[in-house]
């Protein structure tokens, strides 16, 4: 609705609105204590109820908020999730298990393009935008979803559309990457798993050792200053980039537009600082969630009921594209050789994030909770690449 019409149209009414949603429904998932969490991630909640609140009048669709929060917010949490990136860590730990990711990656990457080719004509012209955004979830995160919807330019019902699929599949694979610990022993000796992986995960698990001291107001200003400034200058070398890409080669202009190339700077240059002391800056990843969680609520305050009318065949879509994803996983298992508890893990740091690889990591072996969440941020350092990539693949093979 229009502001004039709306409850509540001041900008910090709506930024406050926003931010109460959020923090409601994780306030109630900790202190209820309820299984419904587990299988329902809140993200679902928090971005259903600004679409309700402003389809009936509360918040409008249209207000700067939004418009700050694509501008501002998505590249400072960007760079918040990319920093803690540590690929030798992970490597140490999970062996072999990270190639198996990268399998489930491919498994991503070529099962949204199946799936867009056998359902796009049930869907609008501008669905594959849609599945980009998806992707983005699969391959890395809620965070990549965003960036990558950003970058495609996909409408807020692509991505409504993306956030009802991503909770529907994760509601269905969740269990069965639970349930697979049931059937380590018969799964590992079909793969062939060497007697001594598990041992040696263990033993690399031991060494690694996060630091849990308390942070200080130095360090939170340091991270400041690191993380506005890649933000600022990701802003600032964007026009002229992509101004040379679109005088270079005109076929890729539409691609890497200006938006594009900014979050691909940003995160490059994000990246590249994970190997530097600015790993060690405390709460990124933290700070980075929540605003990523409040962006969440942004876009689903501009979002319109009618556009989720697609959805049935948008669903389908993704379950088609998960067994895909998975029949990629299992593949990679048997020709490298890697246990179930591994297997599990690194298609819940695709398709989960660092939401869901430490609860499946706590299932089957809890001393690879820190390993779970690493491989799930170098889901992360991903998904900004391979899921446009998708999005655009989809959009070739089906011809548009």
């Amino acid at each position: 609705m229009e502001t004039a019409d709306v409850l509540i149209s001041s900008p910090i009414g709506v930024l406050a609105v926003l931010c109460i949603v959020a923090a409601f429904f994780f306030m109630l998932a900790e202190f209820s204590g309820a299984r419904l969490f587990n299988y329902v991630p809140p993200l679902l909640f928090i971005y259903a109820t600004p679409v309700f609140l402003n389809n009936f009048g509360v918040i409008p669709s249209k207000s700067i908020v939004y418009t700050g929060l694509s501008q501002f917010a998505l590249p400072v949490f960007i760079v918040l999730m990319l920093i803690k990136v540590n690929v030798p860590a992970v490597i140490r730990v999970m062996g072999k298990g990270v190639l198996v990711m990268l399998m489930g990656t491919a498994g991503v990457i070529v099962g949204g393009v199946v799936s867009y080719i056998t359902v796009h004509s049930w869907l609008s012209d501008d669905a594959w935008r849609g599945f980009g955004t998806l992707a983005g979830s699969w391959i890395g995160g809620t965070a990549n979803m965003l960036a990558t919807k950003e970058m495609l330019d996909a409408s807020d019902a692509q991505l409504g559309l993306a956030v009802i699929a991503d909770n529907v599949v994760y509601v269905v694979w969740l269990p069965l990457l639970l349930m697979s610990r049931d059937y380590a022993d018969k799964f590992n000796k079909w793969a062939r798993v060497p007697a001594d992986r598990l041992a040696a995960m263990d033993a690399a698990a031991e060494l690694h050792v996060e630091d849990n001291e308390a942070p200080t107001m130095s360090q939170y200003l340091y991270l400041a200053a690191v993380v506005f400034g890649v933000a600022a200058l990701g802003n600032a070398l964007a026009p002229a980039v992509a101004d040379w890409i679109a005088t270079t080669s005109p076929t890729l202009a539409g691609i890497f537009s200006e938006t594009t190339t900014r979050i691909l700077l940003v995160t490059t240059i994000a990246l590249v600082l994970s190997s530097t002391a600015a790993s060690k800056l405390p709460n990124s990843t933290a700070i980075g969630t929540a605003l990523v969680y409040i962006f969440v609520a942004g876009m689903g305050a501009r979002a319109s009921i009618a556009g989720l009318a697609e959805a049935p065949a948008f669903v389908l879509g993704a379950f088609i594209w998960i067994f895909i994803h998975g029949a990629f996983c299992v593949a990679g298992a048997w020709i490298f050789r890697v246990d179930v508890h591994s297997v599990a893990i690194a298609s819940a740091a695709n398709i989960g994030a660092a939401a869901s690889a430490p609860i499946v990591a706590a299932h089957h072996r809890p001393n690879l909770v820190p390993a779970a969440i690493l491989m799930a941020l170098l889901g992360y350092a991903m998904g900004n690449y391979l899921a446009p990539l998708t999005g655009q693949l989809a959009r070739i093979a089906a011809g548009q």
